[in-house]
């Protein structure tokens, strides 16, 4: 294992590409090899899938290899995963037995406890174990991020919704679209939280939840049975008012809002007015810096931008929520202490 790990870590540390594979080349997987293949330093040398056709396909398409499982892990130094999430615990594991450093798609695991011993497992074998909590990555959020430590926090509200998904099997909203929102606040507010109530409707496809981090509120609601596509994050701070626009990739601060009256030679008339500030976004795809970070990871040895740890923290608070949810819970106890 130790020769292994040397190895790939002095191919990516090299002027030699580091080798990448993807494993699951659905629609997201699909979109792992495009960027891959467009990375400079990053050399994709196969992708496989459990439908062999699909794989052939995306190789084709992508000028590289359609390859065995087994046969694509002793090919490369990294590889994205993603399979269905029934089947991430075993992938997952199996590629970091094969000294493979691994990013594998949300949620980390079906489980937490599978989750906690994939990250014991990567920490053990000095691997990098990455989770693509993929919105951590979008150019607005990281611009949020750098206003954070500045900003009095007082509540965050993420808005997640959209129409119904033209598929047969619907995920629940909560793992599907909330856990994307709930990656976000658990990063801007540095931990789960402390109390958490949710409820939810429509067979699972519309939520609503609650949580307290100290003395912060973050309310969170999920859709997918909303006209509309939504994706929004606003920060209640006591210096400002921050939206954030996760399609248009925009950030607008609202400052010093007060109130104005007005008499102009007729009835008063009463107005807020305030300073908006466009704040400076550099605007990109969210995989490819995603995919990026991965990769530097790897080269430097640094901690991933979202650590395996992450990832559990995430799907430990989704259950949670789901629990909540549930339309079956009675109304009183939808509401729980979470442990510390």
């Amino acid at each position: 294992m130790s020769t292994e790990r040397t190895r790939h870590t002095t191919a990516a540390t090299s002027p030699t590409p580091v080798r990448a594979g993807v494993i699951g080349v659905g629609s997201m997987g699909q979109n792992h090899a495009r960027v891959y293949n467009e990375l400079p330093g990053v050399d994709l040398v196969g992708v496989t899938d459990h439908d062999a056709s699909v794989a052939q396909q995306v190789a084709t398409e992508y000028g590289t290899a359609a390859l065995e499982f087994d046969a694509l892990l002793s090919e490369c130094d990294v590889v994205t995963v993603a399979v269905p999430t029934h089947a991430h615990y075993e992938t997952v594991s199996t590629c970091l037995d094969a000294g493979v450093h691994v990013l594998v798609e949300k949620p980390i695991a079906q489980t937490v406890e599978e989750g906690r011993e994939l990250a014991e497992q990567a920490r053990e074998a000095g691997l990098v174990l990455q989770v693509g909590h993929i919105e951590r990555f979008n150019p607005a959020v990281q611009t949020v991020m750098e206003l954070i430590d500045d900003l009095d926090v007082i509540s965050l509200e993420a808005e997640r919704l959209g129409p119904p998904v033209d598929r047969t099997a619907r995920d629940d909203v909560i793992f599907d679209l909330m856990v994307h929102d709930v990656d976000i606040v658990g990063s801007i507010l540095d931990g789960p939280p402390s109390t958490i109530n949710a409820i939810g409707t429509d067979d699972g496809q519309y939520a609503t939840a609650t949580m307290q981090y100290d003395d912060v509120v973050a309310s969170l609601t999920a859709s997918r049975v909303t006209q509309k596509k939504v994706r929004k994050l606003t920060v209640t701070a006591r210096e400002c008012l921050v939206e954030v626009d996760y399609l248009e990739q925009s950030v607008l601060i609202y400052r010093d809002s007060y109130p104005e009256y007005l008499t102009d030679d007729g009835p008063n008339r009463y107005r807020h007015e305030s300073v908006v500030e466009n704040a400076r976004v550099d605007n990109g795809e969210p995989l490819r810096h995603e995919l990026e970070s991965f990769v530097k990871t790897v080269q430097t040895g640094v901690e991933p931008a979202v650590t395996a740890e992450d990832g559990v923290m995430a799907l430990q608070t989704v259950q949670d929520i789901a629990a909540l949810a549930d339309d079956e819970t009675p109304r009183r106890e939808r509401e729980r202490e979470v442990e510390a």
